[in-house]
């Protein structure tokens, strides 16, 4: 999956642009104050971002952002763009717009939907890290996410053998719940159940039943009717009296007959004719097997009271069953095969409700032995990825600052306003609760019974607090760089770093750039810098440039390569990019850049 092209319109000082993007390493450069972070602003609007209206182009009615993404159609982003009822077929389209007077439209895959679809649709897709952005670190669960993603198979074993417990846990607790709601009310539905099931096994109905039922009433019902009409029918067929029965006229198919033999001589000698022996062939036919069929049929109609006596009493009882339990004998049938289950699961004895409440208890210690494996687990990782990222972090200018990873278990009772908690070998509390190996009472999730949170220490001596809180914008997006390198799984597509070379230079903007590269080895990395070393490092180089008239400043994105790369480079190296020292320097990065990659 990768961003291949963003389109810019009336954004901020961009009129009008298009970014053509690359996998891998994808930099974006510029002068100050060309517009380098309008890129990122409209990249997250197009992920859900809230919109600015300060963002509108001065003198433009709105802006507008498209992107498009090579996404497969099994991929997460793809099936909620499907259940908002857009198209991935030939690629996803994002659109969102945001009208000067504050009006903003969103569009996923060719329609219109929510802004906060997009913003569902855009966490699949990217990642964005800059001040504002750090979404992966502000949402707790993240940092487990991330923590996890970097435990290896033992981890990911420790995490599937809980969630098997868990589940059965659960299953066991719903169980219990279900048949511990109050006694009254479970012997109403006990005895409804039971008179249902009993009353359908008594009538024992077959499927389709009442509609065989209701064509024999009817045809009892008229049977003399229906004996006088097909032998009156036949009567006339054979040219016999109704009243006598004698035959006093011409049969029809006598006539017929005799309308054949007429046409017969001079039908090869005309094809209209011969068409007209054709039909009078075909009712001749017909009237031979018409007239047998009738008599048969008025000789077989029985006058059977007694028969329809019972007919009626079967459909009496038949409608009984069809007024209580449903429209038809199916539905009455599969009514009854609920019911029929259901009962088995809710009539139970005493004994029955002692084994299972043993169940959830001896469950609920299984739930406890197992996350207090994964949180061993999860620590052992945690002192592993912590040690990690803080070598990575000594690369990238910060090599002063010390990450930890805490993971703890949640305590009993904790962010609940219900102390009230029974034992985990008695009856589901108000909230799960299990106990651990060494007797502690702690809440369980679904992820297991930990709390996970990094923290950075930005200085020696300073106290670790969450990373969220101690590192500032540029650090925080180094962090995560750091973070990803170490955790990531290639989950998240799409990574986009602003800010991440704040405060950098010298060597550390050498290795920022190699690990910047690193990660794009296995996702698509976009990155806003103003740092040649890092641009360097680049498989594709977009330059934000600005141009004016004298009253209107506007700008625009192309892709540099060659000498327009060298010359971009040397600009951003020594500030003009016609100096040789530049350029030189320039072809060394770039050249130093081949190397790595050809080793």
């Amino acid at each position: 999956m990768t961003l291949r092209r963003i389109r810019l319109q009336q954004l901020g000082v961009i009129e009008e642009a298009e970014l053509d993007l690359a996998p891998g390493l994808n930099v974006i450069t510029g002068e100050t104050g060309a517009g380098k972070t309008m890129v990122v602003s409209g990249l997250g609007l197009l992920l859900g971002a809230r919109a600015d209206v300060g963002l509108v182009r001065a003198g433009a009615t709105r802006a507008v952002v498209e992107g498009e993404v090579d996404v497969t159609p099994d991929h997460p982003a793809s099936h909620r763009v499907e259940e908002a009822g857009g198209d991935v077929a030939d690629g996803l389209i994002l659109v969102r717009s945001v009208a000067a007077e504050g009006r903003s439209r969103a569009s996923v895959g060719g329609r219109s939907a929510p802004v906060s679809v997009l913003g569902e649709v855009g966490e699949h897709l990217v990642a964005v890290h800059g001040q504002a952005d750090q979404w992966r670190l502000r949402d707790a669960e993240q940092h487990r996410v991330l923590l996890d993603a970097a435990g290896g198979p033992d981890l990911a074993t420790a995490a599937q053998e809980y969630a098997v417990a868990w589940e059965a846990w659960q299953h066991a607790r719903s169980r219990w719940a279900e048949l511990t709601r109050t006694s009254t009310e479970r012997s109403l539905r006990v005895a409804a159940l039971r008179t249902a099931v009993e009353q359908i096994e008594q009538v024992d109905p077959a499927a389709g039943e009442e509609v065989t039922l209701r064509a024999e009433a009817e045809r009892l019902t008229y049977a003399e009717e229906l004996r006088r009409a097909a032998h009156d029918a036949h009567e006339a067929l054979v040219g016999a009296d109704p009243a006598t029965g004698a035959v006093d006229g011409p049969s029809v198919a006598g006539l017929l007959g005799a309308a054949s033999a007429a046409l017969t001589p001079a039908s090869d000698h005309d094809e209209e004719l011969a068409a007209l022996l054709a039909r009078v062939q075909d009712l001749l036919y017909l009237a031979t097997d018409l007239g047998p069929d009738l008599a048969g049929y008025a000789s077989g109609v029985e006058v059977d009271p007694e028969r329809l006596e019972a007919v009626h009493a079967r459909r009496a009882e038949l409608g009984g069953l069809l007024r209580r339990y449903g429209s038809s004998t199916e539905e009455v049938l599969a009514f009854g095969q609920r019911a029929a289950a259901e009962l088995d699961e809710i009539d139970v004895t005493d004994e029955d409700l002692a084994e299972l409440r043993e169940e959830v208890g001896r469950l609920g210690q299984e739930v406890g032995r197992r996350g207090a494996a994964l949180g061993a687990a999860r620590r052992r990782t945690a002192e592993r990825v912590a040690t990690q990222v803080t070598e990575e972090l000594a690369h990238l200018a910060m090599g002063s600052a010390t990450v930890s990873i805490d993971v703890a278990h949640r305590p009993a009772g904790a962010g609940s306003t219900d102390a009230a908690v029974d034992p985990p070998s008695s009856a589901p509390g108000p909230e799960p609760v299990v106990e651990l190996p060494d007797g502690t009472l702690v809440r369980a999730a679904r992820s297991g019974l930990d709390t996970v949170e990094i923290r950075l220490a930005a200085n020696p001596g300073a106290p670790a607090r969450s990373v969220t809180r101690a590192a500032s914008g540029g650090e925080l997006s180094r962090v995560m760089l750091a973070l990803e390198l170490v955790c990531g799984d290639g989950t998240v597509p799409t990574y986009v770093f602003d800010e991440v070379d704040a405060g950098v230079g010298g060597a550390a903007a050498l290795d920022l750039g190699a690990r910047l590269a690193r990660l794009a080895r296995s996702s698509q990395v976009v990155v806003v810098t103003h740092l040649g070393q890092v641009a360097a490092y680049a498989d594709r180089h977009l330059v934000v440039r600005k141009s004016t008239d004298g009253q209107v400043t506007s700008s625009g994105v192309s892709v540099v390569e060659g000498d327009e790369r060298e010359a971009e480079l040397a600009r951003m190296l020594g500030g003009v990019a016609d100096s040789d020292a530049a350029l030189q320097h320039a072809r060394e990065l770039l050249s130093r850049r081949a190397t790595i990659d050809a080793g």
